[in-house]
């Protein structure tokens, strides 16, 4: 075939039928009287949701400009649809009140009585947690007071005349006077020095 022929150069080819059709049915605008294609969607608001008008560019424009998904709520109305907004408008039970854990709980309580507990620790997994737990005391003191006493050379349980006597006798033992102005013991002195501020700091002194 030559491309370069004046007859194929006059060769026209007029639209499908098959496009004729889709443009025939394409949809209208909604917009009363309108008989240009509806291409664009636009919401029919509040109450139905997910069903769209179809419109023109000119009155799709036009609706949007008027749009209010929230015309004729009042406050009540408004206020309560804020506050499910926060949770996307889906339902909530309170933590172990919802329909089916209710029912599993009121079906172990009558296999097992109505004095057991909620679940079976086979194990006694968290009986013996509770058991250690238990069996540890808190601490009297805190991290910073412990550590304070300790360099002090003492333990917790160590009152207010303890401390300040400990105090005195480490001060005196380390300080340059009393090592015929030896210096070389100042760290271990200025160590005794903090701790002891710090122990006065949480009132223990």
């Amino acid at each position: 075939m030559n491309f370069n022929s004046r007859l194929f150069d006059s060769i026209r080819i007029g639209p499908s039928e098959t496009v004729g059709a889709v443009e025939t049915d394409a949809p209208r605008c909604d917009h009363a009287g309108c008989t240009r294609h509806g291409e664009f969607r636009a919401p029919q608001g509040r109450g139905r949701e997910g069903k769209f008008f179809l419109f023109c560019l000119e009155h799709v424009k036009a609706y949007n400009a008027t749009y209010n998904y929230f015309a004729g709520m009042n406050d009540e109305a408004l206020a309560a649809y804020q506050k499910q907004e926060e949770i996307g408008h889906r339902p909530t039970w309170k933590l172990g009140v919802n329909a089916s854990t209710a029912r599993m709980s009121q079906r172990r309580r009558g296999a097992v009585g109505a004095d057991a507990p909620e679940f079976q620790d086979a194990f006694n997994i968290f009986g013996a947690r509770r058991a250690q737990t238990a069996a540890q005391p808190e601490p009297r003191v805190g991290i910073i007071a412990r550590k304070a006493l300790e360099t002090l050379g003492l333990d917790e349980n160590a009152d207010s005349t303890a401390i300040k006597a400990r105090y005195k006798e480490l001060v005196k033992r380390f300080h340059p006077d009393a090592n015929g102005g030896d210096r070389s013991r100042e760290g271990t002195l200025q160590e005794i020095l903090k701790a002891y501020q710090q122990l006065k700091s949480t009132g223990m002194v």
